[in-house]
Formats: C-alpha cells, structure tokens, sequence
C-alpha cells in the first residue's frame, strides 16, 4: 500500500518517512538542532515548492526541548511557536490552519507531530475536509494518503536509529529516506536513514 509521506510519534519516540512516486531523489541531511529533506546530487531539477523542507526541528521552549516533525515547510512555523511559549496543541493547529493543504493535484494534507522531553505527544493533521489535533498515548501514525487520520502504529523502536530504520523498512512502498527522534536522560537524540 502505498500511503505517501507519514509520521509516527508516541511518547517516547517518533520518526518521519519521506515516500515517493514523483520526488524520489532526495535525501536527509543534518543541520544544527534541524533535519532537512532535500534532492540528492542527480535529482532532476524541480520548481515544485514542496520538495524541500525542514522536516524536523527540535526547540527549546519555556518548559524545555520539544521536537516538531512533519511533511513541510509548516515546521518551521510549529516550531516558531514553541519556542514562543505556545501550548504543542495550539502551535499544530494554527500552523496546520493557516499554511492548509498542499495545493497540488492530489491535495495532499500536512501531517505533524510534537514531542516533548516530558513525555507529552501529540499528531496533527490539515486535510482538504478537516483539521486533526489528537494527544496520544501510544505510537500512532498519521500519512499523507490512505492512513490519513491519526491510527495507532506498532512501533517497536526505543531509539531514534531503530525509529528511523524501522519506519524505513516498514511495508509502505516507495521510502525514500527516513528520521527518528527519542527522549534520553540526555535529551533528545535523532538519526537519519537515506537508505545508502
């Protein structure tokens, strides 16, 4: 099946899979307290405006770090609002709100996650017929097709590297590259799986 692009976030870990039939030329790279999705060296070159995006970011905001993950330039703005004291439900939902639906020729939603380093998490989704904004309690994923509702996902990961090599490897067809994240007493770590 294939579902697009999708996040998976529970309390203590989360991650991010970039799949695609159009774009897959592209590749996770690292920067400070950020992962960007962006096209490798033999990518075709593209104008489309959804190809890359920081799609992870980890902030630090008044009550400490929380980490905000999706599928687009609506990451940037969640994690702006962390960091300005915004309550996690409130960042997703007025980011989600106000950069909507990608306007492409499937409609594709936005989907994004938070994290905390207190354990709190939750998943958010903005589709052509809904705004989604759920806490949860337990791995749950949420695509950009098909599984695009907030569902419960059976991750097994407990660090960010099995987070990112096991969203990868999951069934899904078309994965292109991946990301995990997870809380440590330390915290947070992050990993990036390009597939190599």
């Amino acid at each position: 099946m294939y579902v697009g692009r999708f996040v998976v976030v529970g309390p203590e870990v989360g991650a991010y899979r970039v799949s695609s039939r159009s774009f897959p030329n592209r590749k996770l790279t690292a920067r400070d307290e950020a992962i960007t999705v962006g096209p490798t060296a033999d990518a075709p070159e593209t104008d489309n405006p959804y190809v890359s995006y920081n799609c992870l970011r980890i902030v630090e905001t008044p009550t400490g770090e929380t980490a905000a993950f999706g599928n687009g330039s609506h990451v940037d703005p969640i994690a702006e609002k962390l960091e300005m004291g915004y309550p996690a439900r409130d960042a997703l939902a007025e980011s989600l709100l106000a950069l909507d639906y990608e306007k492409d020729d499937y409609d594709t939603p936005r989907i994004a996650a938070t994290l905390d380093e207190n354990g709190e998490a939750l998943i958010g989704t903005v589709r052509k017929d809904a705004l989604l904004v759920e806490t949860v309690e337990e791995p749950t994923l949420v695509a950009t097709y098909e599984e695009d509702s907030p569902t419960a996902f059976d991750l097994e990961a407990n660090t960010a590297s099995e987070a990112a090599s096991e969203v990868y490897d999951h069934e899904f067809e078309h994965a292109v590259c991946a990301a995990g994240i997870a809380r440590t007493d330390e915290g947070f770590e992050t990993a990036i799986e390009n597939g190599d």
